[in-house]
């Protein structure tokens, strides 16, 4: 088989996203993030969006995803991406809308716009990455570091006596009246990163038909920040991440919505 045949349409099994760029990734291995940028990339060129949509990032690892999906980007400070998205939506109603965040920057800094953007009901979705800690500043404890889990600056293991408890923010999401889908996936395996993209094109369905606010998060790994190879990364998430951040839909109110 010479290489004209492999590359031919029915011999075709995966090729990279147009809109997923050339730009080398500074990601570290393991990341989880060059992954959902490639889900990104392949929903809004599957979705025919490529030219109506706009993604607002932060500050923290997240910030660089505008470096490496060719669509509209617009920076917002720290936390405040869902503040700038409601912003956009209202201003354009017809494009597709997301943001695209860290845990510290969602859970931490960002609460508040966080909690009233879902709860008004905005027609955009809030992608949220999840891995526990502050990966690009240091590795600090962030308010969805589990307890026991050492960082940078809670060295002997998060004590919740003197930290409190982990912030289950999609729960909280849960329950909020204007949320229509809010889940929790992973991208840990073919399978995880399958049902993952699922989840992904159901919230921007949804907020393209103003179907409420919309919350995807993704529990993810840290290799640096957590001080492990990608493979034992992985391993821990499983064994420690998943049991308190439980995969799945947590909500789904969309289609009796539509009904």
């Amino acid at each position: 088989m010479t290489k004209e045949d492999i590359i031919k349409p029915e011999n075709l099994v995966y090729q990279k996203p147009e809109l997923l760029n050339d730009n080398p990734m500074h990601y570290c291995p393991g990341c989880s993030h060059g992954v959902v940028h490639k889900l990104i990339a392949e929903i809004v060129e599957e979705m025919g969006l490529t030219d109506r949509t706009i993604a607002v990032s932060p500050v923290g690892c997240a910030v660089f995803a505008y470096n490496y999906v060719d669509i509209d980007w617009q920076e917002a400070a720290h936390g405040r991406a869902p503040a700038v998205a409601t912003a956009l939506k209202r201003l354009w109603p017809d494009r597709l809308v997301f943001t695209y965040q860290g845990d510290g920057d969602l859970a931490c800094i960002g609460t508040c716009e966080t909690i009233h953007a879902l709860n008004r009901r905005e027609h955009f979705t809030i992608i949220f990455i999840n891995n526990a800690i502050y990966g690009m500043t240091g590795g600090q404890m962030a308010p969805t570091t589990l307890l026991g889990m050492k960082t940078s600056t809670c060295p002997y293991g998060r004590d919740v006596d003197l930290h409190g408890y982990p912030l289950n923010i999609t729960e909280i999401a849960a329950h909020l009246e204007g949320t229509a889908y809010v889940t929790r996936q992973a991208v840990h395996t073919v399978a995880a990163i399958n049902r993952a993209k699922k989840a992904l094109r159901k919230a921007f369905e949804y907020s393209m038909h103003g179907i409420g606010s919309n919350l995807v998060e993704i529990v993810s790994t840290c290799s640096a920040g957590w001080k492990m190879s990608p493979q034992s990364a992985n391993k821990w998430m499983e064994e420690h991440m998943f049991p308190y951040y439980k995969l799945g839909d947590l909500k789904d109110t969309g289609k009796e919505t539509e009904q």
